[in-house]
């Protein structure tokens, strides 16, 4: 397994420094780009989109809703307006076509702080001090939607640190700022994307839609695989690779079909024998093995 932050390092001698990173430039782009959209009314003055990531209106048409708040609304005994409701089911219909998780690569501002700290995390050779239960953020999840039931508010609401970073960069809430470093240093020193991979209830909810979601990252030429571990050290989920990348002789296909895969591409970037690729759920045929030009075997 390469260490540091070598991962990829052979793609880039391969496909060139733009290819071997253009999926996370884009995802940057497009988490920057979003959050331009959401503070350049406040500040600014140009109303583009007013609201935040957990509710919108954009050019005063178009309604967008986190379908979790809405749960959230429903859960706490209030009736959510007709424009909220629309919202929701608009966001629910893109992410059961592009992954649920997606969010979380492409849209979520929390994501580029556990990357940053990531990347570090690598760099510096850490090792994880402990390590969280994958299954905690689901135990975290029921606790979002079980707090509105008991108390009647919105209480995810207020620590949500995509909330709050919004409301840092708009009103400097010092508050916000320490939780918000508060993730980067649990992802940095205590254990490998500790916030993402295993206690966010945002992302266990958006993994749930995106166990049906028909956009999968697929181990296309997975024949072609020269065991570098590249994939395995940039992705954090590493462990939904395996089935796919490694389980021709299982009878498994080379779609990605765990719903905590982010679609964030990192697999795809950062492969010098370019094995993955954006692909569909209905492609998880055994078939598209045939297509490699290095017919060896598959070792699991």
């Amino acid at each position: 397994m390469k260490v540091g932050d070598m991962a990829g390092t052979d793609a880039v001698f391969t496909k060139g420094w733009y290819r071997a990173h253009r999926l996370l430039l884009l995802r940057r782009i497009s988490q920057f780009g979003i959050l331009a959209l959401f503070l350049l009314g406040p500040l600014f003055g140009i109303w583009i989109v007013k609201g935040n990531l957990a509710s919108s209106l954009t050019l005063d048409t178009l309604p967008l809703t986190d379908p979790l708040l809405l749960l959230q609304v429903l859960l706490s005994g209030n009736v959510p307006a007709q424009a909220a409701i629309i919202g929701a089911a608009i966001v629910l219909l893109l992410y059961l076509l592009v992954g649920g998780r997606a969010y979380c690569a492409w849209v979520c501002p929390v994501n580029i702080i556990t990357d940053a700290a990531a990347w570090l995390r690598r760099r510096l050779g850490l090792k994880a001090a402990s390590e969280f239960s994958r299954q905690t953020r689901f135990w975290l999840l029921a606790a979002v939607l079980l707090l509105p039931l008991v108390t009647g508010a919105l209480v995810w609401e207020l620590v949500n640190p995509v909330t709050l970073t919004y409301r840092a960069l708009l009103f400097g809430m010092s508050m916000a700022w320490v939780m918000l470093l508060a993730i980067f240093m649990l992802d940095l020193l205590v254990s490998a994307n500790a916030w993402c991979g295993h206690l966010c209830p945002v992302g266990a909810f958006y993994s749930l839609i995106g166990r049906v979601s028909l956009l999968r990252i697929s181990a296309t030429r997975r024949a072609d695989c020269d065991d570098c571990l590249d994939c395995f050290v940039v992705c954090p989920e590493s462990r939904i690779i395996k089935p796919a990348l490694k389980g021709a002789e299982q009878g498994l296909g080379p779609v990605i079909d765990s719903g905590l895969c982010n679609n964030c591409g990192r697999c795809i970037d950062v492969c010098a024998k370019n094995v993955f690729e954006f692909s569909t759920r209905f492609t998880n045929r055994l078939p598209l093995d045939r297509g490699s030009s290095n017919q060896r075997e598959v070792v699991s």
